[in-house]
């Protein structure tokens, strides 16, 4: 290939194709003309959008605008078009004046690909960004405005999206669960509150990750938790082998009614920090490092040697050591089974760092409804199925081994190793 013809190669574009990737998968099409369908779905309402918007600042006064103008000019229907995009074709409706004045920015006349715009808008729309900084962002980029009820209009179509991936159908079997809930502000009226957002992520037996739902509430409690076990259980999931929690009230008891063979293990990051409430700041990092010799020794005969002595060190401070005691059973359970498993059952972290995804889109301020907050929480999960790449968690061989040695997990592993 000669100079030349590498300077007319267009450059890859990894994120476009990603956000691409996404949506096309929401769409879920099959055949080459479903693809087509699902490109002109996303892209035309967009584009279509922002060049009404172009117009609107050119004649300056909105389409059912019907009071008097300063200028003669009006709109004269449209003329029609195709554009090409990064990932096909796409039919376009490019607004007329009738002074033939009007000069399109976005799709410029006799302009026929757009390849290098579209990432911009979508990766707007994918990042959830608020109406007023995607309307500023476009203004900044593109000189022109585009009303805020455009923008929910165009992003309202990953509600359906939403509701799909919402109840579809999953996989029989998981190995961990891991529960969180994390509390997000919607504005009603002139007040505001607080909205439970109650968040699953989950191991299939190949170490794949998967959120496997987002469900809101006004509150976090133990009949919450039952229906969305049992909705799991409806859509589907037939067996799980380990739920790993931060100890919310009532969710071992819907667990368990739901899964009744289910181990439900507390987090021991979470004791740690219900601990150290009862220790001087001073004393933290000595405090620490002894429960450490519990929970990492090699045995359950060494760590409990280790905790009777913890105790008796500790004994001036009975709020921590009872923590301890009265949880002493999840850190029993641990060694029951090999290090590679305990290392993923003892913490919550997988599913905190999922929050803390969700954590930096939502603390902007609150949101106007549940479905403004919904958009937004599923495009950053479609997000984090692109970064996990569907790959499988770090040492899942050693974790998957170590629990066949256990007969009657191994027994359970069988029974749904081909769904």
């Amino acid at each position: 290939m000669d100079e030349r013809a590498m300077g007319r190669r267009k450059k890859s574009n990894p994120r476009g194709e990603a956000i691409a990737k996404m949506i096309l998968e929401a769409y879920k099409p099959g055949s080459r003309e479903e693809v087509q369908d699902a490109i002109k779905d996303v892209f035309g309402p967009i584009f279509e959008a922002m060049l009404q918007g172009e117009m609107e600042g050119h004649l300056g006064y909105a389409s059912n605008d019907h009071g008097s103008k300063e200028t003669d000019n009006r709109r004269n229907g449209y003329i029609d078009k195709s554009v090409k995009t990064s990932y096909g074709a796409v039919p376009v409706s490019v607004p007329r004046d009738r002074d033939g004045t009007f000069e399109p920015q976005i799709i410029p006349k006799r302009s026929r690909d757009v390849s290098g715009i579209e990432d911009k808008v979508l990766a707007m729309y994918a990042k959830g960004m608020s109406q007023r900084d995607i309307a500023q962002t476009v203004k900044d980029i593109y000189g022109f405005e585009i009303s805020h009820e455009t923008i929910s209009t165009i992003t309202d179509k990953v509600l359906e999206q939403v509701t799909d991936w919402q109840n579809r159908p999953l996989k029989k079997f998981y190995t961990f669960l891991f529960v969180d809930c994390l509390y997000v502000t919607l504005r009603q009226e002139y007040e505001t509150k607080s909205c439970a957002v109650y968040v699953i992520l989950g191991y299939d037996a190949n170490g794949i990750k998967d959120i496997l739902g987002l469900w809101l509430s006004e509150t976090e409690g133990k009949h919450n938790w039952m229906q969305i076990f049992d909705e799991l259980k409806s859509r589907g999931v037939e067996d799980v082998l380990f739920i790993s929690m931060d100890g919310v009230s009532g969710l071992e008891e819907g667990a368990r009614a739901i899964f009744p063979e289910v181990v439900v293990q507390r987090c021991i990051v979470h004791l740690i920090r219900n601990s150290v409430r009862y220790i001087p700041s001073k004393e933290y990092k000595r405090f620490t490092a002894h429960l450490k010799k519990i929970y990492g020794a090699p045995s359950l005969t060494a760590a409990e040697a280790e905790f009777e002595r913890f105790r008796t060190a500790w004994s001036a401070y009975p709020g921590a050591v009872d923590v301890w005691v009265r949880n002493w059973v999840h850190v029993a359970q641990l060694f029951n089974y090999g290090s590679a498993v305990r290392k993923v059952m003892y913490t919550t972290n997988a599913i905190e760092s999922v929050n803390s995804s969700f954590r930096k889109v939502t603390k902007k301020g609150a949101f106007p409804n549940q479905n403004a907050l919904l958009k937004l929480l599923y495009l950053r999960v479609t997000e984090l199925y692109q970064k996990w790449g569907g790959r499988p968690v770090p040492n899942w061989s050693m974790v998957r081994n170590q629990l066949a040695m256990d007969d009657k997990i191994h027994d359970r592993f069988l029974k749904f190793e081909d769904s």
